[in-house]
């Protein structure tokens, strides 16, 4: 039995079995297509930007249906944290090793062969660097916002009750 089957049957946390089912089929495809509108982002609409929320939305879904603990077991915050910030100083570093051709950003890699993947220089790289700060960042959000929204949930709830009291 895997970590997900434990929480699938698990009734206390997260939705229904139906949507934990659900998500367990779709959490594959949510992460390839995420993959690959971050990685083909030069040759088609997307990049890194709305492949990294199509990713965090992947994460988020996870947590939603699951609970927070598979959510935060396969991306915690730390983790979001570090992915978050080593993805800038990616960006950054392929941005100064332009000075080396010249010009900050600067391609130095080939252009390769038009309409294969590895056909823009530095840009792919860029979108990487974009999609894993950009996925990292919304799912800090998301577990901010929860965060935020229980502890306010809470004080709501002992205010209720001091006034219900006098």
């Amino acid at each position: 039995m895997d970590k997900m089957d434990k929480y699938i049957k698990d009734s206390k946390s997260g939705m229904t079995p139906i949507v934990k089912t659900v998500v367990r089929f779709v959490m594959g495809i949510i992460f390839i297509f995420g993959a690959y509108v971050v990685l083909y982002g030069h040759l088609t609409p997307g990049g890194g930007f709305a492949g990294g929320v199509i990713l965090a939305c992947g994460f988020i879904i996870l947590t939603l249906a699951f609970g927070k603990g598979l959510g935060l077991s396969k991306l915690s915050d730390t983790w979001a944290s570090i992915l978050d910030n080593s993805a800038a100083l990616l960006f950054l570093t392929i941005g100064f090793i332009g000075f080396s051709g010249g010009y900050f950003f600067t391609n130095v890699l080939g252009k390769g062969k038009e309409f294969a993947l590895f056909s823009a220089g530095t840009i792919p790289l860029c979108n990487i660097a974009i999609g894993l700060k950009v996925t990292a960042s919304v799912f800090a959000v998301f577990l901010t916002l929860s965060i935020f929204g229980r502890f306010i949930s809470k004080l709501v709830d002992d205010y209720e009750d001091d006034t219900e009291k006098e």
